[in-house]
């Protein structure tokens, strides 16, 4: 009877890892390249707008890098300039997916310095959200675009060649 119990839990215990299995290579096949995407134009969007809103009105981006931004190292108009094109730009790789890793490093870089230096200066932009956006962005760093992305098209046609 006892034998009879244990054979029939071993089973049961059988039957849910082979489900769970069976699930979790459905997320994996399905899900995860859904959820790469939606990081990337997630991130994508926040760093784009930003960049929209600066080259809206160059004036006003010029005179709060002069004033609120100082960023270190780098005179005014140029931290400006690097800055809106980085924003502009590397959002355009995030979302097709090329390059999405060398993409993300200056927006992590961007991120960084909105939070530790800015916001070390300013409380306003002393932000957890920048925590996130850089989490989101070491993701991409470290797993790349993903299946959706023509990173994974270039090196898939790169093997086949």
């Amino acid at each position: 009877m006892i034998l009879a119990q244990q054979v029939q839990a071993s089973s049961a215990i059988a039957a849910a890892t082979g489900l769970y299995v069976r699930a979790t290579a459905v997320l994996q096949r399905y899900g995860a390249p859904v959820f790469d995407l939606a990081v990337r134009l997630y991130i994508a969007n926040v760093f784009f707008t930003s960049g929209r809103t600066k080259i809206a009105d160059w004036a006003s981006t010029v005179s709060l890098f002069e004033s609120e931004y100082n960023v270190p190292l780098l005179p005014p108009e140029l931290a400006a300039i690097l800055g809106t094109t980085f924003e502009l730009a590397m959002p355009l790789f995030l979302v097709v997916g090329l390059a999405a890793r060398f993409a993300a490093l200056p927006l992590l870089a961007m991120a960084c310095v909105i939070q530790f230096v800015l916001g070390g200066a300013n409380a306003d932009y002393d932000n957890p959200q920048h925590f996130y956006w850089m989490f989101l962005l070491v993701m991409i760093v470290i797993r790349g675009a993903g299946v959706l992305s023509l990173d994974h098209l270039i090196r898939k046609r790169a093997v086949i060649d």
